[in-house]
């Protein structure tokens, strides 16, 4: 049977989450060898290359060219693989609103014949020198689950979108003025921006495939997604909570009787924060470990003639909160923040609480890149570049949403002895997660033997070996 072939049902005998990752690939014999890599590069030690991972699986005798393509040649949508997470973390969701921080990230890549690497700006360069860094760029959407309201911990987020958003090819300087002109047209319309309107909807629909019809998806973002392009496109089902400048000209609509439908008054953000004429307003967040009153200002019926044109936004204006987890440490939380958002009715406090929990997003950043390893996978076809990094997030995101379903949201005795310097932690930590995934692996082989699976410490450190 030929690969991208449609094939049998899945198989008999598994249980409904894995059934349903079965059903979205074509073919039997793909979905243990995907479920295979998906396990592989949670417990693999090093780099999560293909070919380590195969070794983690014991397949180092056997054709490699089956697993490399499962990412090329089989037809399979790598987004659908986050259907389950909507539908398991949609009941810890109790409020009207379903919190969702959108941010873009970059994946290091040395290979010059990967289509989609070009060079952009390296976020992690000094602030006094831009430098650059050949890479992937993704678009991350990260489910906000919170934890704090049941447990004394601070918001998880579950990554449910992880797509690949390249740039447009940049012709040669000597390249026909026609060429020029089509680069131009697909700059604007293939830029981070579009993307992400196009990934509103998409995330909107996943929602109400989940069963949130009845809910409204709030998508906290940066200041990089407040602009035109992003403000004046409308979802339904769908408000925005944007971090906005300081220098932003905003204005309220001209008075009846006015030819004008902006008034001719601006003002920006930072000096309604200075206003001593408005007050400022109280509400109990959680952030820092522990709930704290945190001072805030708002404005209704607000408009960025700019940015969001006639669409009526609401502006509020959180005041600094110094605070310090230890008394010896650095103070946390110095600057003002000036918010956007397109809910114009309802409480402030649970729009800035789905903000303040927007953090956990760069979380998700770190744990992918520094223990996943994901986008090391030395893959450079077309098709296999984007397909693979998605498999291991959707791993990752299913593993941090079995420990609060099997374990609870508290660290338990369950997990590993801490070592003296992290015997205050309140939760498990991905690495917590990773090493009772190996110890449950390792001590029971017969939940892993369907898979084709015999795990072992001594698998472990040859395959990292190698």
């Amino acid at each position: 049977m030929k690969y991208g072939t449609p094939s049998r049902s899945p198989p008999a005998g598994l249980p409904g989450d894995r059934r349903a990752l079965a059903r979205r690939l074509p073919q039997t014999r793909s979905y243990p060898r995907a479920l295979r890599q998906a396990l592989a590069g949670l417990i693999c030690l090093g780099r999560r290359t293909v070919s380590r991972l195969i070794r983690t699986n014991g397949g180092q005798q056997r054709s490699w060219s089956a697993e490399y393509f499962l990412h090329s040649r089989c037809r399979w949508e790598p987004q659908p693989l986050f259907a389950t997470i909507w539908q398991n973390a949609l009941p810890d969701c109790r409020g009207p609103y379903v919190g969702v921080a959108v941010d873009d990230t970059r994946l290091h890549k040395t290979g010059r014949r990967i289509r989609q690497a070009f060079f952009q700006r390296d976020p992690l360069s000094p602030p006094f020198h831009c430098n650059l860094m050949l890479g992937l760029r993704f678009l991350q959407a990260s489910r906000r689950v919170p934890l704090h309201r049941r447990h004394r911990g601070s918001a998880r987020a579950l990554p449910v979108r992880f797509q690949e958003v390249s740039a447009v090819k940049r012709p040669q300087r000597n390249a026909p003025a026609e060429q020029w002109r089509q680069y131009r047209v697909a700059v604007k319309l293939h830029n981070l921006s579009r993307r992400f309107v196009t990934m509103m909807s998409q995330l909107r629909q996943a929602l109400e495939t989940a069963g949130g019809h009845l809910k409204t998806l709030a998508l906290a973002v940066d200041g990089s997604f407040c602009n035109r392009t992003v403000f004046t496109a409308v979802a339904p089902g769908v408000e925005l909570i944007a971090r906005a400048r300081s220098d932003s000209r905003l204005c309220f609509r001209a008075p009846e009787g006015s030819r004008r439908f902006y008034s001719p008054h601006k003002f920006t953000p930072e000096q309604i924060r200075q206003d001593k004429t408005i007050p400022w307003k109280i509400a109990f967040l959680f952030y820092g470990g522990k709930r704290r009153l945190v001072r805030y200002k708002e404005l209704r019926g607000v408009y960025w003639q700019g940015g969001a044109r006639k669409r009526k936004l609401r502006l509020l204006v959180v005041a600094p909160t110094p605070y310090r987890k230890r008394k010896s440490g650095r103070l946390h939380y110095r600057r003002p923040a000036f918010l956007l958002t397109t809910v114009l009715e309802g409480l402030a406090g649970p729009l800035l609480q789905i903000y303040f929990d927007r953090w956990q997003i760069e979380v998700n950043h770190r744990e992918e890149k520094d223990t996943l390893g994901v986008g090391q996978a030395q893959l450079r076809n077309l098709i296999s570049v984007p397909k693979q990094p998605v498999l291991m997030v959707a791993a990752y995101s299913a593993l941090l949403l079995a420990s609060p379903k099997a374990f609870g949201a508290a660290r338990g005795p369950e997990y590993a002895l801490l070592p003296r310097w992290r015997k205050h932690a309140s939760r498990p930590s991905c690495l917590d997660l990773i090493t009772l995934l190996r110890k449950e692996m390792a001590e029971a082989p017969e939940l892993a033997a369907q898979l084709a699976l015999n795990p072992s410490y001594r698998s472990l450190t040859s395959a990292a070996a190698a």
